[in-house]
């Protein structure tokens, strides 16, 4: 018995110093030895590995926030820069000293309805000479048009007469003779065509004026004195239509059957009196070109 106790106590004595010496000594453990998952047998069911759960973020930290600090104070703007007024340039001084202009009254209209005359140019009074051509209305008119012209009267000597029909023309043609004779008697220039105031007529025939435009003589005025029945006068005046004949003297019926039917058209009332003024001269009856102005003026 005590045998087995001294062989026990030698034995646990040698496990102690064995123990000891292990714990001096530490071994180090074995490397994990890695091994792949053995494949399932055939016709097994391969069971399904759970998916990790995803890991939470941890929230962000919080900032802290800067503590309120004073803020800096900003400059004060700069004061505007005074404007300096640009000098006015004054204007410019004419060279010409400047004068009021006179202003010039309006037009005056005539009334509604009214004839416009048309002033024929005095070339007597603008020019002091004379041209035995002048007509009355100042420009020869248009045979296929009427004329609205105004008459100036004149100084004319004039010549009464009375004549049939048939010796119109001779008659006419004499009594011109005669005023011509009496201007260069008494020394007046010819101012104008001749002119032929029909102051009657009927179906025998007609009472006339012929009457010759003239100027000034060499004494600045015109004789009163003249022979065979001349004296001096002027011519008619006013507002008057012009018709151009441009025939024979022997149609010339033709265009007072013109002015006729125009005054009637128009319905225009006449003076009784008509006035002839030769253009062209009455030497031949026939001539084609014979120019004749007849003014016939509204009452």
């Amino acid at each position: 018995m005590r045998h087995s106790l001294i062989a026990g106590a030698a034995l646990a004595a040698l496990l102690g110093t064995a123990l000891a010496a292990m714990a001096q000594t530490r071994v180090a453990p074995p490397t994990a030895v890695e091994s792949a998952p053995l494949a399932p047998p055939p016709g097994a069911a391969v069971p399904v590995q759970a998916q990790p759960a995803p890991p939470v973020p941890a929230p962000p930290a919080a900032v802290p926030e800067p503590a309120p600090g004073p803020q800096p104070v900003q400059p004060a703007p700069a004061p505007p820069r005074p404007v300096t007024p640009e000098p006015v340039q004054p204007a410019p001084t004419p060279q010409v000293p400047l004068e009021p202009q006179p202003v010039q009254p309006p037009p005056t209209l005539p009334p509604p309805g009214a004839i416009q005359p048309v002033q024929p140019p005095n070339l007597q009074q603008q020019t002091g000479t004379t041209n035995a051509n002048e007509t009355l209305a100042g420009k020869r008119g248009d045979p296929s048009d009427v004329d609205q012209v105004l008459l100036v009267a004149k100084p004319v000597l004039m010549l009464s007469g009375q004549s049939s029909w048939n010796e119109g023309f001779k008659r006419l043609n004499e009594s011109f003779r005669i005023l011509r004779q009496e201007a260069e008697k008494a020394q007046l220039p010819i101012a104008g065509r001749p002119l032929t105031l029909f102051i009657e007529t009927d179906d025998n025939g007609f009472r006339y004026e012929a009457m010759l435009p003239v100027g000034q003589g060499p004494a600045g005025d015109r004789s009163s004195s003249f022979g065979s029945g001349v004296r001096p006068g002027l011519s008619p005046a006013g507002p008057s239509l012009r018709f151009v004949h441009v025939a024979p003297y022997d149609d010339i019926d033709s265009t007072y059957e013109t002015i006729t039917a125009y005054l009637e058209a128009k319905s225009i009332t006449v003076k009784d009196a008509f006035l002839e003024e030769y253009v062209g001269d009455l030497s031949d009856p026939a001539d084609p070109n014979l120019e004749i102005n007849v003014y016939v003026q509204p009452r």
